[in-house]
């Protein structure tokens, strides 16, 4: 069974380490994630957000959180299967603190997860 991002972050990286207080929340959508930023602006410390998603694309997504004022600003890491130059250079330019093209590297994203908290 192939595992998917919410398992591996929920069960695996949750639990291992759960001593450095990581909780993880979802959103479906563009929208959902900035409904949630906006009532909860202060939890949000990073954000994992794939290009392509349903309605607003990550992309955009990422735009407009970095457009708020959001305190503290949350980083932002880009996860998608576009590994291509145009998408990179564009998150870059838009704000993004980090990009990782999938099949993401759990062990890295780990290594990721770790210092961002």
């Amino acid at each position: 069974m192939k595992k998917t991002y919410r398992h591996y972050l929920n069960n695996v990286l949750e639990k291992k380490y759960d001593q450095r207080k990581m909780e993880f929340h979802f959103a479906f959508s563009g929208d959902e994630a900035l409904t949630y930023l906006n009532g909860n602006m202060h939890e949000a410390v990073l954000i994992l957000s794939d290009i392509n998603m349903p309605g607003m694309s990550g992309l955009e997504l990422l735009k407009q959180i970095k457009e708020k004022d959001y305190k503290p600003p949350p980083m932002v890491m880009m996860i998608t299967a576009y590994g291509d130059q145009e998408n990179y250079d564009t998150a870059m330019r838009l704000g993004a603190d980090d990009f990782l093209s999938k099949p993401v590297d759990f062990p890295l994203l780990k290594e990721k997860l770790l210092v961002y908290n």
